[in-house]
């Protein structure tokens, strides 16, 4: 593997997840969910942050973060409080409670998209195994280990 496989690798991955996200009732946005999905990220990474901070990370215009975190807000997964330190700035942060969307999202089964997508869905388990380790060892917290 090199560094252009493991790219289209975390494309598919992206992908893959956003097919797994339940999108009845939520009607439309002006932002995308794989951009929501990396301002989520972010938020969970680095609590009680700014959006100018989110985007600098994130790479994405302060409008666009904006916009996700409305997205975020709305379904009930960060919650926004005036920074005390300078009134004008808002910080996010994860919700402590999870909102009936963020139960939804999070109780959603990846088996039926890693299902259609594989060429030989008897290796479900396998893939589902090989995921986790994944997961366990390259989370969003690897992000912060290599600056991202």
């Amino acid at each position: 593997m090199n560094g252009m496989d493991l790219a289209l690798l975390g494309r598919t991955l992206m992908k893959l997840g956003e097919a797994a996200i339940p999108t009845e009732g939520i009607g439309s946005h002006g932002t995308s969910t794989q951009s929501v999905i990396i301002v989520a990220a972010d938020i969970k990474a680095h609590p009680d942050t700014p959006v100018k901070d989110i985007a600098a990370r994130t790479g994405f215009p302060q409008s666009k973060v904006s916009a996700c975190v409305a997205r975020l807000r709305e379904a009930g997964a960060v919650e926004t409080r005036t920074d005390p330190a300078d009134r004008r700035r808002t910080l996010i942060a994860p919700s402590p409670t999870a909102s009936p969307r963020v139960a939804e999202v999070r109780a959603a089964d990846v088996d039926g998209v890693l299902t259609r997508a594989l060429e030989d869905p008897a290796r479900l388990e396998e893939v589902k195994a090989a995921l986790g380790v994944i997961a366990e060892h390259l989370g969003p917290s690897a992000l912060t280990r290599i600056g991202g």
